[in-house]
């Protein structure tokens, strides 16, 4: 997400909002694909993708990605899910910084009706859905929501949302409950199809690039910390720990999306900053090639937004302006005959002919609780042509004046770690790993152990062993505001 956008954040002014039913027991998978792919995809693209971001419990959900995560190549990732009686596909943004799931309804004004991606768009229609039902505004969730039931709320008013962007981009709409499609893990790479019944916004009007963009899908899947993200509404029925983690591989493509507890490998954490509508942590300092950057002691507080935002669904990493021209300095002082140039006004390239790995510094960030995230110059730098190369930090003052302070970590700097999200906890961690290898989570209701790995999802939907896509998440975001 452009921080320009994500600083001016997004109003969600949730009308109305909505009550939860929850999905049945087991373990849930959504298939999930490519949004951007091909080497044609401009930098100012990369850039616009950053813009727009009772009671068995569930062993785990895992959530296969499909795709290549390459700055240069790929931007965005979708996954596909089912919805109504009798189901259809929908084709949905993946997304950690929002918090609920919508989707496209039938009568939406401005709403796409085709995709340039190769998946088909579906309008969903609840008349059509022999189990759908309408939130109304009296629902005890959406009184819940607001701390009350809101004024004027009578019990024929639809519990309603809309969310607007800083770039004048919108959806709104109303909530309906129907059953969600997915994919239950019931062993070792297994799965087996179920359903569950979950409340998610018919988007009922589109405005800006929601509306008219080339590369639309069917909505959004948010995975927030909010009562209203789908990671909170199987908390809340008890069917999941309310933690999940990633993995992204960004040199042969793929990673993994797990919800649960994830038994190996291990990772040591460190606590999320309280009272945030993100993922923040507390960053201690930064080293270069070993020399730990000179800052001053509250470079890293940024008031009420304390924190790093830790955001696989950025591409690219955002720096403070004092943070961002000390690294560079120290970075660059290694190859004093760099010839740097500007590509589409933003991004600070050169040509270099070497391997990066061994021109180019490791740069680390420490954290509270002595948690270090190494970034290795093949992470931080990427390649759009023939020896020439892009560093993907970005000055955050430059991107937002209200974000000048602002300092948010995207996937090119958790690529080839595991991240742990343990919001139960309120802590993150990750470690290194191989992203195209399985992991193994924990079955809450029969303590069995079990391995969920990569998948690939073709443009038929077909899921692919192996080859998996990087967890970007998502143009058009959809994320709180920061000032």
């Amino acid at each position: 997400m452009d921080l320009r956008r994500l600083l001016v954040g997004l109003t969600v002014a949730v009308l109305f909002q909505l009550g939860f039913v929850f999905l049945a027991s087991g373990n849930v998978v959504f298939k999930v694909q490519n949004k951007f792919a091909g080497k044609e995809r401009s930098l100012s693209a990369l850039k616009a993708h950053d813009a727009r971001r009772h009671r068995r419990i569930l062993s785990a959900v895992d959530l296969p990605l499909g795709g290549n995560g390459h700055p240069a190549e790929a931007g965005l990732y979708f996954a596909k899910i089912g919805l109504g009686n009798p189901p259809k596909d929908y084709f949905v943004q993946v997304d950690t910084g929002s918090d609920i799931l919508w989707v496209n309804c039938a009568n939406c004004d401005r709403c796409p009706t085709k995709s340039d991606l190769g998946v088909k768009l579906t309008l969903y229609d609840p008349t059509t859905s022999a189990s759908a039902t309408k939130i109304y505004c009296d629902d005890e969730f959406c009184a819940a929501t607001y701390n009350g039931v809101l004024q004027g709320c009578t019990k024929d008013i639809p519990c309603q949302y809309n969310v607007v962007y800083g770039d004048g981009s919108s959806t709104a709409g109303f909530f309906v409950r129907d059953n969600l499609q997915f994919e239950r893990v019931t062993g070792n790479l297994q799965t087996a199809s179920a359903n569950g019944s979950v409340i998610f916004g018919c988007g009922a009007k589109q405005s800006g690039e929601l509306g008219t963009s080339s590369e639309a899908l069917d909505g959004i899947l948010g995975f927030g910390q909010a009562n209203s993200s789908m990671i909170s509404q199987l908390a809340a029925a008890g069917k999941v720990k309310k933690m999940f983690a990633h993995c992204l591989d960004n040199a042969n493509g793929g990673g993994i999306f797990a919800i649960g507890e994830v038994v190996s490998p291990k990772a040591n954490t460190t606590p999320m900053v309280a009272n945030q509508p993100h993922y923040n942590v507390v960053m201690k300092e930064i080293e270069v090639g070993n020399n730990v950057l000179e800052l001053p002691t509250d470079t890293f507080d940024s008031g009420d937004r304390k924190g790093t935002i830790i955001d696989s669904g950025t591409t690219l990493a955002y720096l403070p302006e004092t943070v961002y021209d000390s690294m560079m300095t120290k970075i660059v002082a290694q190859q004093p005959g760099l010839k740097l140039h500007t590509v589409e006004e933003q991004f600070l390239c050169f040509q270099y002919s070497g391997n990066v790995d061994d021109g180019f510094p490791v740069v680390k960030f420490h954290f509270e609780d002595s948690l270090t995230l190494s970034v290795y110059p093949h992470d931080y730098l990427f390649q759009i042509r023939d020896d020439v190369w892009c560093f993907g930090w970005q000055n955050s003052g430059v991107q937002s004046k209200d974000g000048r302070d602002m300092t948010l970590l995207g996937d090119l700097v958790l690529s080839n770690k595991l991240v742990l999200y343990d919001i139960e906890n309120q802590a993150i961690g990750w470690t290194e790993y191989n992203c195209s290898s399985s992991i193994k989570v924990r079955d809450e209701s029969s303590g069995s152990v079990y391995s969920v790995g990569p998948h690939n999802v073709s443009a038929a939907s077909h899921l692919i062993s192996g080859r998996i896509i990087t967890f970007l998440l998502l143009a058009f975001a959809v994320f709180h505001r920061f000032s």
